[in-house]
């Protein structure tokens, strides 16, 4: 069950190396989409109450990745949240920030469970309509089987779809299952705090930016002296 603010404990930014790492598996996917082609990327969003403190600033930062994927152009992006005991929606796929951003605004938490399989299994569906370039994840709990959240990674990785899962907060069995769902889907973990919001917000739209043009994108986007892009983009060297 979600936890209420009072019993949150802070938690710290991730250290140097787990940013390194989380880069560095940005870096290993290779070209993100065929010249002349579109990116899928799904957002997906744990809105249960015990995220509610930090909840506006978490909008704030998802709202700046949607318009940096619109600048960066080439990119669908489906927004997709749960809350309470059983509501888990996905939106459309939408090529317009704004209106993403709109659809953020209108989300309000409410107390639940995590439904992190019904995303890892709607993610799955998607994609074999059509191919998704990634899936990106920000929660800060989990109480699901972890071996079913497992065989559902899996399987995501085995169509080649990498699943980055940002973690607010220092649950240690939240961290244990995000760790794992990267880790087998072959994507990338990394963990934030209110302290760390404006490098989540670079890494964000550094993802973003990949995932809708490639190297070129984060090129433009270094220039804008981004430190998530520069950190990216200096992989590839």
């Amino acid at each position: 069950m979600s936890k209420g603010p009072s019993q949150q404990t802070p938690a710290p930014a991730s250290s140097k190396p787990e940013i390194a790492a989380f880069i560095e598996r940005v870096r290993a996917l290779g070209p993100a989409t065929a010249a002349g082609t579109r990116g899928r990327l799904i957002f997906a969003l744990d809105a249960t109450m015990s995220r509610q403190p930090t909840w506006d600033s978490a909008c704030a930062l998802q709202a700046d990745m949607f318009r940096e994927a619109a600048k960066a152009g080439g990119l669908d992006i489906q927004l997709v949240y749960f809350r309470g005991l059983s509501e888990c929606r996905a939106s459309g796929w939408v090529a317009d920030s704004e209106k993403l951003a709109e659809l953020m605004s209108r989300i309000d938490c409410r107390g639940g469970h995590t439904q992190i399989g019904k995303v890892l299994g709607h993610a799955r569906a998607e994609c074999a309509k059509q191919r998704v370039q990634a899936l990106v994840f920000v929660g800060d709990a989990t109480e699901e089987k972890i071996d079913d959240l497992c065989q559902a990674a899996g399987e995501l990785g085995l169509v080649g779809m990498p699943v980055f899962m940002f973690q607010e907060g220092h649950d240690p069995v939240a961290e244990s299952a995000y760790r794992e769902i990267a880790c087998l889907s072959r994507g990338a973990y990394c963990r934030f705090d209110t302290g760390a919001a404006h490098q989540l917000g670079e890494l964000l739209r550094a993802v973003a930016a990949y995932a809708a043009g490639g190297r070129q994108a984060l090129a433009a986007l270094s220039a804008q002296r981004s430190d998530g892009a520069r950190m990216l983009l200096a992989q590839f060297k």
